[in-house]
Protein backbone atom coordinates (compact mmCIF):
# COMPACT_ATOMS: atom_id res chain seq x y z
CA UNK A 1 0.00 0.00 0.00
CA UNK A 2 1.15 3.70 -0.97
CA UNK A 3 1.10 6.17 2.07
CA UNK A 4 1.38 9.71 1.39
CA UNK A 5 1.13 12.79 3.10
CA UNK A 6 0.54 14.31 7.21
CA UNK A 7 -2.21 15.05 9.15
CA UNK A 8 -2.35 16.68 12.52
CA UNK A 9 -4.58 15.68 14.70
CA UNK A 10 -4.58 19.02 17.49
CA UNK A 11 -5.49 18.00 21.23
CA UNK A 12 -5.35 14.62 22.62
CA UNK A 13 -8.28 14.38 24.27
CA UNK A 14 -10.19 11.44 23.96
CA UNK A 15 -12.28 12.74 20.60
CA UNK A 16 -8.73 13.99 19.28
CA UNK A 17 -6.58 10.68 20.05
CA UNK A 18 -9.34 8.55 18.39
CA UNK A 19 -9.21 10.33 15.60
CA UNK A 20 -5.51 9.75 15.41
CA UNK A 21 -5.77 6.01 16.17
CA UNK A 22 -8.32 6.01 13.07
CA UNK A 23 -6.09 7.89 10.99
CA UNK A 24 -3.42 5.50 11.58
CA UNK A 25 -5.16 2.50 11.42
CA UNK A 26 -6.34 3.58 7.39
CA UNK A 27 -2.65 3.06 6.29
CA UNK A 28 -3.14 6.13 4.05
CA UNK A 29 -1.14 8.77 5.35
CA UNK A 30 3.03 8.36 5.93
CA UNK A 31 2.12 10.18 9.26
CA UNK A 32 -0.10 11.09 11.76
CA UNK A 33 0.97 14.12 14.52
CA UNK A 34 -0.98 14.46 17.63
CA UNK A 35 -0.65 17.83 19.78
CA UNK A 36 -1.66 18.67 23.25
CA UNK A 37 -0.63 21.28 25.71
CA UNK A 38 -0.17 18.92 28.56
CA UNK A 39 3.05 18.03 28.67
CA UNK A 40 4.12 14.34 27.51
CA UNK A 41 0.42 13.38 26.57
CA UNK A 42 0.73 13.65 23.11
CA UNK A 43 4.12 11.37 22.96
CA UNK A 44 2.62 8.96 25.11
CA UNK A 45 -0.21 8.24 23.14
CA UNK A 46 1.92 8.46 20.10
CA UNK A 47 4.00 5.54 21.35
CA UNK A 48 0.74 3.42 22.28
CA UNK A 49 -0.76 3.36 19.25
CA UNK A 50 2.89 2.78 17.84
CA UNK A 51 3.33 0.00 19.24
CA UNK A 52 -0.18 -1.40 18.25
CA UNK A 53 0.94 -1.37 14.34
CA UNK A 54 2.34 -4.90 13.85
CA UNK A 55 -0.91 -6.28 15.38
CA UNK A 56 -3.43 -4.22 13.71
CA UNK A 57 -0.63 -3.91 10.45
CA UNK A 58 -0.34 -0.63 9.44
CA UNK A 59 2.61 1.49 8.83
CA UNK A 60 1.38 4.89 9.45
CA UNK A 61 3.96 6.59 11.71
CA UNK A 62 2.47 8.72 14.64
CA UNK A 63 4.18 11.81 16.40
CA UNK A 64 3.42 13.10 19.25
CA UNK A 65 4.59 16.40 20.00
CA UNK A 66 3.64 19.09 23.29
CA UNK A 67 2.59 22.32 22.25
CA UNK A 68 2.16 25.68 23.85
CA UNK A 69 0.26 28.67 23.57
CA UNK A 70 2.61 30.75 22.72
CA UNK A 71 3.48 28.17 19.32
CA UNK A 72 5.69 26.40 20.86
CA UNK A 73 6.33 22.73 19.44
CA UNK A 74 4.24 23.23 16.24
CA UNK A 75 7.40 22.87 14.14
CA UNK A 76 6.51 18.90 14.32
CA UNK A 77 2.80 19.84 12.67
CA UNK A 78 4.98 21.31 10.18
CA UNK A 79 3.68 20.91 6.20
CA UNK A 80 0.63 19.04 7.36
CA UNK A 81 -1.57 18.20 3.81
CA UNK A 82 -4.57 18.17 6.84
CA UNK A 83 -5.34 19.17 10.24
CA UNK A 84 -8.25 18.66 12.41
CA UNK A 85 -8.65 20.88 15.26
CA UNK A 86 -10.25 19.41 18.09
CA UNK A 87 -8.81 21.48 21.01
CA UNK A 88 -11.66 23.48 23.30
CA UNK A 89 -13.63 22.19 26.11
CA UNK A 90 -16.07 19.69 25.67
CA UNK A 91 -19.93 20.51 27.31
CA UNK A 92 -20.72 19.03 30.33
CA UNK A 93 -24.29 18.37 31.07
CA UNK A 94 -26.79 20.76 31.11
CA UNK A 95 -24.62 23.13 29.04
CA UNK A 96 -25.47 23.99 25.19
CA UNK A 97 -22.85 24.52 22.53
CA UNK A 98 -23.34 27.85 22.21
CA UNK A 99 -22.05 28.21 25.98
CA UNK A 100 -18.88 27.22 24.91
CA UNK A 101 -18.25 30.10 22.47
CA UNK A 102 -16.23 32.43 24.74
CA UNK A 103 -13.73 29.74 26.15
CA UNK A 104 -13.04 28.29 22.85
CA UNK A 105 -12.74 30.76 20.57
CA UNK A 106 -9.49 31.70 22.02
CA UNK A 107 -8.27 28.22 22.07
CA UNK A 108 -9.22 27.49 18.38
CA UNK A 109 -8.05 31.26 17.24
CA UNK A 110 -4.25 30.31 18.39
CA UNK A 111 -4.43 26.99 17.38
CA UNK A 112 -5.49 28.18 13.68
CA UNK A 113 -3.00 31.42 13.74
CA UNK A 114 0.02 28.45 14.62
CA UNK A 115 -1.02 26.05 12.04
CA UNK A 116 -1.39 28.82 9.42
CA UNK A 117 1.80 30.09 10.13
CA UNK A 118 3.43 26.29 10.14
CA UNK A 119 1.30 24.87 7.20
CA UNK A 120 -0.05 27.26 5.34
CA UNK A 121 -1.39 25.04 1.89
CA UNK A 122 -3.36 22.64 5.02
CA UNK A 123 -7.04 21.60 4.91
CA UNK A 124 -8.30 22.48 7.87
CA UNK A 125 -11.39 20.33 9.77
CA UNK A 126 -12.66 22.07 12.39
CA UNK A 127 -14.42 20.07 15.29
CA UNK A 128 -14.13 22.03 17.95
CA UNK A 129 -17.98 23.08 19.66
CA UNK A 130 -20.14 25.68 18.96
CA UNK A 131 -18.91 23.80 15.37
CA UNK A 132 -20.50 26.49 12.92
CA UNK A 133 -19.19 29.37 14.68
CA UNK A 134 -15.94 28.05 15.00
CA UNK A 135 -15.21 26.31 11.67
CA UNK A 136 -15.98 30.32 10.66
CA UNK A 137 -13.55 31.60 13.52
CA UNK A 138 -10.54 29.02 12.37
CA UNK A 139 -11.24 31.02 8.23
CA UNK A 140 -10.87 34.26 9.56
CA UNK A 141 -7.46 33.69 12.22
CA UNK A 142 -5.50 31.49 9.13
CA UNK A 143 -7.17 33.99 6.12
CA UNK A 144 -7.38 30.75 4.35
CA UNK A 145 -9.62 30.37 1.39
CA UNK A 146 -12.60 29.28 2.22
CA UNK A 147 -12.46 25.59 0.51
CA UNK A 148 -9.96 25.05 2.90
CA UNK A 149 -12.12 25.15 5.96
CA UNK A 150 -14.42 23.04 6.19
CA UNK A 151 -16.40 21.37 9.45
CA UNK A 152 -17.50 18.21 10.78
CA UNK A 153 -21.22 18.22 11.95
CA UNK A 154 -23.43 16.73 8.78
CA UNK A 155 -21.05 13.43 8.62
CA UNK A 156 -21.91 13.01 12.32
CA UNK A 157 -25.66 13.92 12.56
CA UNK A 158 -26.23 12.21 9.24
CA UNK A 159 -24.91 8.90 11.03
CA UNK A 160 -27.09 9.71 14.33
CA UNK A 161 -30.21 9.76 12.10
CA UNK A 162 -29.11 7.01 10.25
CA UNK A 163 -28.41 4.56 13.48
CA UNK A 164 -32.03 5.84 15.13
CA UNK A 165 -33.75 5.11 12.08
CA UNK A 166 -31.73 1.40 11.53
CA UNK A 167 -33.01 0.99 14.92
CA UNK A 168 -36.74 1.52 15.30
CA UNK A 169 -37.10 0.01 11.49
CA UNK A 170 -35.25 -2.99 12.66
CA UNK A 171 -32.77 -3.18 9.22
CA UNK A 172 -28.96 -3.16 9.04
CA UNK A 173 -27.62 0.69 8.87
CA UNK A 174 -26.18 -0.01 5.42
CA UNK A 175 -30.17 -0.59 3.99
CA UNK A 176 -30.75 3.40 5.67
CA UNK A 177 -29.96 6.60 3.97
CA UNK A 178 -30.37 10.20 5.39
CA UNK A 179 -28.84 13.43 5.50
CA UNK A 180 -29.16 16.45 7.79
CA UNK A 181 -28.16 19.73 6.97
CA UNK A 182 -28.28 23.11 8.59
CA UNK A 183 -26.29 23.75 11.82
CA UNK A 184 -24.97 21.83 14.27
CA UNK A 185 -27.48 22.67 17.10
CA UNK A 186 -30.94 24.10 17.18
CA UNK A 187 -31.69 24.84 13.76
CA UNK A 188 -30.30 21.51 12.73
CA UNK A 189 -32.26 20.35 9.27
CA UNK A 190 -32.53 16.60 9.41
CA UNK A 191 -34.06 16.27 5.70
CA UNK A 192 -36.26 13.68 5.85
CA UNK A 193 -37.32 13.96 1.99
CA UNK A 194 -33.80 12.04 1.29
CA UNK A 195 -33.98 9.40 3.72
CA UNK A 196 -35.03 5.64 2.39
CA UNK A 197 -34.99 2.41 4.14
CA UNK A 198 -34.12 -0.11 1.92
CA UNK A 199 -34.72 2.09 -1.50
CA UNK A 200 -38.34 3.14 -0.01
CA UNK A 201 -39.23 6.69 1.32
CA UNK A 202 -38.86 7.76 4.61
CA UNK A 203 -42.50 8.17 4.85
CA UNK A 204 -44.06 4.71 3.75
CA UNK A 205 -42.03 3.36 6.42
CA UNK A 206 -42.90 5.21 9.04
CA UNK A 207 -45.33 7.39 10.45
CA UNK A 208 -45.09 11.49 10.52
CA UNK A 209 -44.82 11.68 14.04
CA UNK A 210 -42.47 8.58 14.04
CA UNK A 211 -40.00 10.78 11.90
CA UNK A 212 -40.53 13.57 14.03
CA UNK A 213 -39.69 12.05 16.93
CA UNK A 214 -36.45 10.22 15.28
CA UNK A 215 -35.97 13.91 14.08
CA UNK A 216 -36.10 15.70 17.67
CA UNK A 217 -33.75 12.87 19.07
CA UNK A 218 -31.16 13.21 16.33
CA UNK A 219 -31.08 16.85 16.83
CA UNK A 220 -30.63 16.49 20.67
CA UNK A 221 -27.78 13.24 19.69
CA UNK A 222 -25.18 14.60 21.19
CA UNK A 223 -26.68 16.01 24.64
CA UNK A 224 -28.45 12.47 24.87
CA UNK A 225 -24.66 11.50 25.62
CA UNK A 226 -23.50 13.84 27.41
CA UNK A 227 -26.42 13.50 29.88
CA UNK A 228 -25.32 9.42 29.92
CA UNK A 229 -21.63 9.94 30.37
CA UNK A 230 -21.57 12.85 33.33
CA UNK A 231 -18.32 13.92 32.11
CA UNK A 232 -17.18 14.33 28.61
CA UNK A 233 -18.94 14.47 25.03
CA UNK A 234 -19.03 12.05 22.44
CA UNK A 235 -16.15 10.79 20.73
CA UNK A 236 -16.86 7.36 18.78
CA UNK A 237 -18.67 8.78 16.36
CA UNK A 238 -17.40 12.17 15.79
CA UNK A 239 -14.28 10.84 15.39
CA UNK A 240 -15.21 8.47 12.85
CA UNK A 241 -16.49 11.74 10.82
CA UNK A 242 -13.38 13.67 11.04
CA UNK A 243 -11.14 10.46 10.25
CA UNK A 244 -13.52 9.81 7.51
CA UNK A 245 -13.25 13.77 5.86
CA UNK A 246 -9.72 13.88 6.33
CA UNK A 247 -8.88 10.49 3.96
CA UNK A 248 -11.41 11.98 1.47
CA UNK A 249 -9.03 14.83 1.37
CA UNK A 250 -6.00 12.70 0.85
CA UNK A 251 -6.61 10.26 -1.24
CA UNK A 252 -8.57 13.23 -3.25
CA UNK A 253 -11.45 10.51 -3.28
CA UNK A 254 -14.72 13.61 -4.53
CA UNK A 255 -16.32 11.82 -2.27
CA UNK A 256 -20.17 14.06 -1.49
CA UNK A 257 -20.56 14.46 2.02
CA UNK A 258 -22.52 16.40 4.71
CA UNK A 259 -19.98 19.16 6.29
CA UNK A 260 -20.40 22.62 7.54
CA UNK A 261 -18.78 24.67 4.37
CA UNK A 262 -18.69 27.99 2.98
CA UNK A 263 -22.22 28.57 1.47
CA UNK A 264 -22.48 31.51 -1.14
CA UNK A 265 -25.35 31.30 -3.30
CA UNK A 266 -25.88 27.88 -3.41
CA UNK A 267 -29.84 27.57 -2.29
CA UNK A 268 -29.97 31.40 -2.42
CA UNK A 269 -28.14 31.50 0.73
CA UNK A 270 -24.97 34.04 0.51
CA UNK A 271 -22.04 34.25 2.62
CA UNK A 272 -22.24 31.96 5.63
CA UNK A 273 -20.65 28.69 6.71
CA UNK A 274 -23.73 26.09 6.94
CA UNK A 275 -24.38 22.30 6.79
CA UNK A 276 -24.50 21.12 3.46
CA UNK A 277 -23.52 18.24 0.92
CA UNK A 278 -20.18 19.28 -0.57
CA UNK A 279 -17.47 17.29 -2.96
CA UNK A 280 -14.26 17.01 -1.01
CA UNK A 281 -10.77 16.58 -2.69
CA UNK A 282 -7.33 17.19 -2.13
CA UNK A 283 -7.96 21.09 -2.25
CA UNK A 284 -10.91 20.66 0.49
CA UNK A 285 -14.07 21.93 -0.66
CA UNK A 286 -14.31 21.72 -4.24
CA UNK A 287 -18.20 22.02 -4.74
CA UNK A 288 -20.84 22.49 -2.77
CA UNK A 289 -23.96 20.31 -3.90
CA UNK A 290 -27.65 21.63 -4.17
CA UNK A 291 -29.57 18.66 -3.86
CA UNK A 292 -33.21 19.06 -4.28
CA UNK A 293 -35.28 19.99 -0.98
CA UNK A 294 -39.49 20.41 -0.09
CA UNK A 295 -40.34 24.03 0.47
CA UNK A 296 -40.62 23.11 3.82
CA UNK A 297 -36.96 21.98 3.96
CA UNK A 298 -35.90 25.03 2.03
CA UNK A 299 -37.19 27.31 4.55
CA UNK A 300 -35.67 25.75 7.47
CA UNK A 301 -32.51 25.75 5.61
CA UNK A 302 -32.93 29.35 5.46
CA UNK A 303 -33.32 30.04 9.23
CA UNK A 304 -30.62 28.03 10.20
CA UNK A 305 -28.79 30.29 7.81
CA UNK A 306 -29.64 33.34 9.36
CA UNK A 307 -29.24 31.63 12.92
CA UNK A 308 -25.44 31.04 12.65
CA UNK A 309 -24.67 34.30 10.73
CA UNK A 310 -25.64 35.96 13.57
CA UNK A 311 -23.41 34.12 15.72
CA UNK A 312 -20.81 34.15 13.08
CA UNK A 313 -20.74 38.06 13.05
CA UNK A 314 -19.85 38.04 16.50
CA UNK A 315 -16.56 35.74 16.45
CA UNK A 316 -14.45 37.89 14.40
CA UNK A 317 -13.92 39.80 17.59
CA UNK A 318 -13.43 36.91 20.45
Amino acid sequence: MSRSGKVTVVGAGFYGSTTALRLAEYDVFETVVLTDILEGKSEGLALDINQSRSIENFETKVIGATTTAEGGGYEKTANSDVVVITAGLPRKPGMSRMDLIGVNAGIVRGVAENIAKHSPNAVIIVVSNPLDEMTALAQIATKFPYNKVMGQAGMLDTARFTNFVAEKCGVPTASVKTLTLGSHGETMVPVPSRCTVNGKPLSDVLSADEIKDLVDRTRNGGAEIVALLKTGSAYYAPSAAAARMAKAVITDSNEVMPVCAWVNGEYSITGVYLGVEAQIGKNGINKVVETKLTADELASLKVAAEAVRTKQADVKDL
